[in-house]
């Protein structure tokens, strides 16, 4: 079976919607967006774990053109961001575009037809002129091969596939893993278990999100007050920018966000060998700084544990460390990230002459702004590589590249041509200019899910959210070769 589309968007979370409803406000209507999932949300739609919410401030992590004033608090919670997205889809009339249960296995460039063909699992095919890929970075859980996991006889899942019919309480549960989930989750659970051990393998810094409901006062002020989200959008851009230079410049600024965190941090940890144990060694910034005012506490619960011991095998009834202990859980939950530096793999991506883009990447992946990539004309990655943010919001990001791909379907629309590929030379002069954008910063300070095998960092933009703006603004047709 085919369907026709001239333009497919692959993935139903904010990049996929915001790509969709930018073109379709610049009068391409025959769009496509496929889903693997039943329904549109993307990362919202699966990270349904208890505590789950953005730790960017909602008036920021949401759209610029569909404000919405009545956020149950400053950081929003998974069902709110998840019902903030269906509300825009269907306001725009983008979420009658979507084909749910839609898993693509591939995308193939015809050098002859010069279209791609979009394939599914259940081998549907898809026609396009261009195709956007918006997967994103944190989209497939990955679990550690660690010795005897498949020996364990209690029960076992990944905190992004949330098992909601197995009940905790009461139970011993292992938390493997303590990264932005944990951080989120560990508390909400903690008070109902009957013992927690939290394994960590490096410290988190932490500064403050207390994230209380807004009182009434509040609330109406937001709703009512002409101007008041627009100035709160504004300061918060700029508090966001900071982290960011805290980042660029570890040895100034970096000293005032590190004094900053650990005067936080003492104040939440009472415990001097707790203390010890989860302080970070590494430069603040070098990772994601975790924003949360109440992980800490949690971890000094009686009836949690923090091991720091590497380790070394899972038994049939536990978790086996370094230092020799044995950990007897009911429970283990995975609470180990994503496969970033994969992005849309193992999706099969062929473009001009058959060429494939694993090969390509095979060194790394790299493409012009983080979005096109020589020889394959009309393809589009949202947050592909190097367009993460470790100051600021993501939806910025992806409204910059929805506006830019934009641009580039609108040049070959008014051409007449019939695709447009970036030039070889402009796509490695961008890479080497981001590349070279990392030095003297934190995130050259250690090793992170942002560094590949060889320490290339490509998952980060290693500039400011206004930097990509203005790189994204406008598209130069001379950086381009347009194919008729």
């Amino acid at each position: 079976m085919t369907s026709a589309g001239n333009i497919v968007i692959v993935g139903a979370g904010f990049g996929g919607i915001a790509a969709a409803i930018e073109l379709q406000s610049h009068g391409f209507t025959d769009i496509t967006i496929l889903d693997a999932a039943p329904e549109l949300g993307g990362t919202w739609f699966h990270n349904t774990y208890p505590g789950a919410a953005c730790d960017v401030p909602s008036h920021k992590y949401s759209f610029s053109f569909a404000q919405r004033r009545d956020w149950s608090r400053l950081c929003s919670p998974q069902a709110e961001i998840l019902d903030y997205l269906r509300d825009v889809a269907h306001s725009y009339g983008v979420d009658r575009r979507i084909v749910p249960n839609t898993t693509v296995t591939s995308c193939a460039w015809d050098d002859a037809a010069r279209r791609w063909t979009v394939t599914a699992a259940d081998g549907r095919t898809f026609d396009a002129y261009a195709v956007v890929i918006a997967t994103g970075q944190l989209n497939r859980p990955v679990t550690p091969s660690i010795e005897g996991a498949g020996t364990f006889t209690g029960h076992t899942f990944h905190s992004a596939r949330w098992d909601h019919d197995h009940d905790l309480r009461g139970k011993r549960v292992a938390v493997i893993g303590t990264g932005a989930s944990a951080v989120q989750f560990v508390p909400a659970i903690a008070p109902d278990v009957a013992r927690m051990t939290v394994f960590q393998r490096t410290g988190n810094w932490f500064m403050p999100r207390r994230n209380r409901p807004y009182p009434a006062a509040v609330r109406a002020a937001i709703k009512h007050v002409p101007g008041l989200q627009a100035y709160r959008r504004r300061y918060l851009t700029q508090y966001l920018e900071l982290l960011t230079a805290m980042i660029r410049n570890p040895d100034r600024l970096g000293r005032l966000g590190r004094a900053l965190s650990s005067a936080f941090m003492r104040s939440q940890l009472k415990d001097p060998e707790l203390r010890r144990k989860i302080w970070p060694d590494y430069t603040f910034g070098c990772k994601r700084v975790l924003f949360s005012s109440t992980y800490l506490p949690a971890l000094q619960r009686p009836n949690v544990d923090v091991v720091t011991a590497p380790i070394t095998r899972i038994t049939p009834t536990g978790v086996q460390d370094a230092e020799g202990g044995h950990h007897e859980v009911d429970t283990i939950i995975w609470a180990t990230g994503f496969a970033t530096r994969d992005f849309m793999f193992p999706m099969a991506i062929t473009g001009t002459g058959g060429r494939s883009l694993a090969d390509v990447w095979a060194k790394g992946p790299h493409a012009h702004l983080g979005m096109t990539v020589p020889g394959f004309p009309s393809l589009f990655v949202m947050y592909g590589p190097n367009t993460n943010t470790s100051g600021g919001s993501i939806i910025f990001f992806l409204e910059a590249q929805a506006r830019y791909l934009r641009l580039a379907l609108t040049q070959v629309r008014e051409r007449g041509a019939s695709a447009i590929d970036v030039r070889q030379e402009t796509e490695a002069a961008s890479d080497a200019a981001v590349q070279a954008g990392f030095t003297g910063t934190a995130w050259t300070r250690c090793d992170s899910w942002y560094r590949d095998e060889e320490g290339r960092i490509i998952t980060n933009w290693p500039r400011y959210m206004r930097d990509y703006e203005k790189a994204t603004a406008t598209l130069d047709p001379a950086d381009h070769v347009f194919l008729p």
